[in-house]
């Protein structure tokens, strides 16, 4: 691009910045259950919606759990049933593995800060091994002994078609297990 007149001399400019491909964060004063992904998938950042690849399991769990009446929609989690989104890592990547230990830690730190201040019931970092990066390397599913202020912390495996291990079911459950932390 050209810039001509108002005392500038023709130049090629170029950005500087790039919008990063990430998503959203679902929250707000008045969440009762804050979820922490480890880090949005790109076919996610593309289509604005945590968790949305079809074999990705964990709107099923979030319904067969009772969570939520919609799948694939963060805003309505939020709105009607007081449930925020937001991820350990901001970045978008294929699998988790392409993450650092640093930036769980910075993630971490952020989701601290957040929790801190709207304050929900009950923060719940979707995947294990996020937690275990970020916070506690010997941790295992369920409540955790730690807690961010006043909120209790709990853990779960990933609902990533590609961790083979936990089923709609076994995410299900976790999920129930959320949801009577609250009520």
């Amino acid at each position: 691009m050209l810039i001509h007149g108002g005392g500038f001399v023709a130049t090629r400019t170029r950005a500087l910045y790039r919008r990063a491909h990430t998503l959203p964060d679902y929250i707000g004063p008045g969440m009762h259950i804050l979820l922490v992904g480890l880090n949005p998938s790109p076919y996610s950042a593309d289509v604005g919606v945590g968790f949305a690849r079809p074999g990705n399991r964990f709107w099923p769990a979030m319904l067969a759990a009772g969570l939520v009446d919609h799948a694939r929609d963060p805003r309505a989690a939020l709105v009607e049933h007081h449930i925020g989104m937001t991820d350990l890592v901001k970045r978008a990547t294929a699998r988790a593995a392409e993450l650092d230990a640093d930036e769980f830690r910075c993630g971490h730190e952020r989701v601290t800060s957040l929790v801190r201040w709207l304050r929900p019931t009950v923060v719940c970092f979707v995947g294990l091994g996020g937690w275990r990066a970020a916070a506690d390397p010997r941790a295992v599913a369920g409540v955790q002994a730690q807690s961010i202020g006043s909120t209790t912390v709990y853990v779960m495996p990933n609902p990533s078609g590609l961790n083979a291990h936990a089923t709609v079911d076994s995410l299900a459950d976790h999920f129930r297990a959320v949801k009577k932390l609250v009520h």
